[in-house]
């Protein structure tokens, strides 16, 4: 009968934890930027599924110790050692498989990320299994999210982000267009700088001389801010532009005003 109950009472602790971890894991997504592309969905989803995994393991952890300290206290006066602990080799498999199918499952899931993003231009620096003469174009995340619409030229130098937009337009503001995916053509012309939008999920280094493209979906209008991520210099963190998710007939009314000389660029 004892054994009946602690089987059951075991039960209801792991329900408990389970759910209480499945909560904080939804609570996640509230300590996060409000997500601004396609591809920041997926990346709130893998976060909140490590959370979940910490809270869980972390509660269990505590339950167990908390219940020793209550229930297994040697008495006053009792100086002998316990029991060794003897080896269980299901117990040991068990510790070791499910860890390893965590990290893999987690690996195949960034890197599907990673691939959406469409990330050019590393295949020299960093070994991403994609043939060089055959691009991986990204999968579509979403039916409202258009083929790619244009190319805008990001050019990063100390301390200054610029940008090229179609028409030989000029700008030190970054307009995307909402709904759309826009390839951008990343490159320094000094030293390593880093592209950092956190309601886009993206950092991504920008080497130099090598040209770095990268096509992002934006889904949620609104004005961001662009960082350098990386330390470039003494003036790194004042390295920040504005960044503008615009519908479609907002971007095209911002692009003919820059195109007829309404906007400025600083040098």
């Amino acid at each position: 009968m004892r054994k009946i109950l602690n089987t059951l009472l075991l039960a209801a602790f792991i329900a408990a934890i389970l759910i209480a971890s499945r909560w904080l894991g939804q609570q996640a997504y509230s300590w996060m930027p409000a997500q601004a592309t396609a591809e920041a969905k997926r990346v709130d989803e893998i976060f909140s599924f490590l959370v979940s995994v910490g809270a869980f393991i972390f509660l269990g952890l505590t339950g167990i110790i908390v219940y020793s300290l209550l229930t297994c206290r040697a008495p006053k006066g009792d100086w002998s050692h316990g029991h060794p602990a003897r080896n269980d080799v299901r117990l040991e498999i068990l510790w070791t498989v499910t860890p390893t199918l965590l990290v893999l499952w987690l690996a195949t899931q960034s890197y599907k990320i990673y691939q959406q993003l469409d990330i050019l231009g590393l295949t020299q620096v960093v070994h991403l299994h994609i043939p060089i003469e055959e691009p991986a174009y990204a999968v579509t995340v979403s039916k409202n999210i258009k083929p790619v619409a244009q190319n805008i030229e990001v050019v990063a130098k100390q301390w200054v982000w610029s940008f090229r937009y179609p028409g030989n337009v000029t700008s030190n503001e970054l307009h995307l267009p909402l709904n759309q995916r826009t390839r951008l053509d990343m490159h320094s012309e000094d030293v390593i700088h880093g592209f950092y939008v956190p309601e886009f999920r993206l950092k991504q280094d920008i080497v130099p001389n090598r040209n770095i493209q990268i096509v992002l979906a934006p889904t949620r209008e609104g004005k961001y801010k662009l960082s350098d991520s990386q330390f470039s210099g003494t003036d790194f963190a004042l390295m920040q532009a504005d960044v503008y998710v615009d519908s479609p007939e907002a971007y095209n009314q911002w692009l003919s005003q820059a195109a007829a000389g309404k906007s400025t660029l600083q040098k």
